[in-house]
């Protein structure tokens, strides 16, 4: 194989798996995804608090974690789909990390 093929190769990996990690372009979640951060969006603004920001997870990623605030149901489908965790971190700040989950609702799991 050419060294022309593999970076191409390296070059279309690297690429979907960006695509994959943004859950609100998703054909099939994404309005899931868009509609639980414009409800968080909505509920910051509300009380007069910074819009949390959306954070793509990353293998080995150090997260602040104070306090699970909601976390987006994997009840809709099977297969891997793109999840959101809503928490508060220990500065009392609000967030949102997005992630891949393996969702539940698949023939023999009672989901």
């Amino acid at each position: 194989m050419s060294i022309q093929t593999r970076v191409a190769m390296v070059s279309i990996m690297l690429i979907s798996s960006f695509a994959m990690a943004e859950g609100s372009a998703d054909k099939v979640y994404g309005s899931m995804i868009q509609e639980n951060e414009k409800r968080w969006r909505e509920y910051a603004l509300s009380i007069d608090e910074n819009p949390p920001e959306t954070v793509h997870y990353r293998y080995g990623m150090d997260v602040d974690i104070e306090r699970v605030i909601h976390i987006t149901s994997t009840r809709i489908g099977c297969g891997v789909m793109p999840a959101q965790m809503t928490y508060k971190d220990s500065n009392g700040n609000l967030n949102i990390l997005e992630y891949r989950a393996s969702g539940t609702k698949c023939p023999g799991q009672g989901g």
